[in-house]
């Protein structure tokens, strides 16, 4: 078996000069598996889809990792958190590098996937926005100009996210727990449930279409500082995605983050 998907390797650019970046995507039928397709071409000219896997199927489209044959390339998963454990077991025996932008885990799955850095180079982020790693960045300095204020996390997205709060809004959170180590996170708000000093909160909003908004208010009482992404198009997660996946092309075994690829 040549390692293309059944009916060939979908997404190959043919007119590309010479071995390029190889993708095998986890989650191919979703909107960002199908958005990561289409993007491979235009941004990596040589790039090229090794493997699709979707257990939704579909033309050229694996239902299942023990279907894939013997691939080289990077395995990027962008599926349902359930759906991660087997790509990161197709990456882990077979060596290959692993982008997980899949949110929503278990701490069991999470844990899971973690162990794969010890094995292979492991990308692994919430969120694949350059702007969101910049706001983590800002979040930090402003919390720690402001040690006492008040932080509110809020997130905003589609209607059709299944988990809350995002995980982005985690990030945000941990950016904020990196300078205050203490802190616990509270998520949402109902009944009785006055504000604990030191606390971090999170509210969540599914509506409409939108694909992202997060909003991070400090606020020390005479003052709120608002610091606010918003994403306009879902695109911006798959270039950061691709990004991820040329970024660990000759990385060895250890966890990868957004920090990693803005330093």
């Amino acid at each position: 078996h040549g390692g293309e998907p059944p009916g060939g390797a979908p997404g190959r650019n043919e007119t590309s000069g010479g071995p390029g970046m190889k993708i095998i995507i986890n989650g191919a039928a979703g909107a960002m598996g199908l958005e990561l397709r289409r993007l491979l071409e235009v941004r990596y000219a040589d790039g090229e889809v090794a493997a699709l896997v979707d257990s939704r199927g579909g033309e050229n489209v694996y239902t299942g990792f023990s279907q894939v044959p013997e691939v080289q390339g990077t395995v990027l998963d962008f599926s349902f958190h359930t759906a991660t454990r087997a790509a990161v077991d197709y990456a882990v025996s077979h060596k290959l590098p692993l982008v997980v932008g899949t949110t929503g885990h278990t701490e069991e799955e999470r844990a899971h996937i973690l162990a794969a850095a010890q094995q292979v180079p492991l990308f692994y982020s919430g969120n694949m926005s350059l702007g969101i790693a910049v706001l983590c960045r800002l979040v930090k300095d402003a919390v720690r100009f402001f040690p006492q204020a008040d932080v509110e996390i809020l997130e905003v997205h589609h209607n059709r996210k299944v988990d809350a709060p995002s995980g982005t809004a985690l990030m945000l959170a941990e950016a904020v727990r990196s300078q205050r180590t203490e802190a616990a996170v509270h998520c949402g708000r109902s009944g009785a449930c006055k504000r604990v000093p030191g606390e971090i909160g999170i509210s969540s909003v599914r509506l409409g279409n939108t694909v992202g908004i997060h909003e991070v208010m400090i606020s020390t009482g005479t003052q709120t500082l608002t610091l606010k992404h918003e994403a306009h198009d879902r695109v911006l997660l798959a270039q950061g995605a691709l990004d991820a996946a040329a970024f660990l092309q000759d990385k060895a075994p250890g966890l990868y983050t957004m920090e990693d690829l803005v330093k």
